[in-house]
């Protein structure tokens, strides 16, 4: 089992809550064992996170999705589960080295199909996108600098009462400790603010995974 993500969870009831929700599938546990061997490894969502996103895909009717840090694929993996067969998913990353291991996760899930990897920076990527509100959903887990710039991209691609999902956005609980000034903290403090301010969006800041804020375009 993954280490938790939640820092307020101790591993005991963290086992708990993935064992009461709908478990990680053959593909996803190799992906959290193949993951975890990484030096980065915590860059990946936990289990009980990508099992609510593949039931919020699928409870939202989904079918263009966006995603801004693919990593290892874990997260990709969980929204491909939940869009229909004609669902697309396009992955935006900077890694080829990571991606790869996606890739083959993809593939032995059986949802590469449903997937479009583009490689290079997500705020380019999302800029070139049709000028229309298309999307029914994104998700954001990158640097946290740039998650204002991808924001602003996907907001005026999403339809109305389409939905950001956004990583991240307690910092392992240094988010409201100002001992900590750390760049992504800061960026993230900004961030949490800005959209919380935002008229466009309703929002709700969720104790999942390392907090997950859940943004509806009215």
């Amino acid at each position: 089992m993954a280490s938790p993500k939640s820092f307020f969870l101790t591993p005991e009831i963290h086992e708990y809550v993935v064992a009461h929700g709908t478990p990680p599938d053959a593909v996803q546990q190799a992906l959290i064992e193949e993951t975890a061997k990484l030096p980065n490894a915590m860059m990946q969502i936990s289990p009980e996170q990508g099992a609510f996103m593949t039931l919020f895909t699928r409870a939202l009717g989904a079918k263009e999705v966006v995603e801004v840090g693919t990593f290892t694929g874990y997260s990709s993996v969980a929204i491909a589960k939940g869009l229909p067969d004609d669902g697309h998913l396009l992955c935006c990353d900077v890694s080829e080295e990571w991606t790869s291991v996606a890739r083959r996760a993809w593939a032995d899930a059986g949802v590469d199909g449903k997937i479009e990897l583009k490689i290079g920076p997500a705020a380019e990527t999302l800029a070139a996108l049709p000028k229309e509100e298309y999307l029914d959903l994104a998700f954001i887990d990158a640097d946290k600098v740039g998650y204002p710039v991808y924001y602003e991209e996907i907001i005026g691609r999403l339809k109305p009462n389409g939905v950001i999902l956004v990583d991240n956005t307690l910092q392992g609980g240094r988010i409201t400790d100002e001992a900590h000034q750390d760049e992504s903290v800061v960026a993230m403090r900004k961030f949490n603010d800005m959209v919380a301010a935002d008229e466009r969006v309703d929002s709700a800041l969720l104790t999942l995974g390392d907090g997950l804020t859940v943004l509806r375009k009215r």
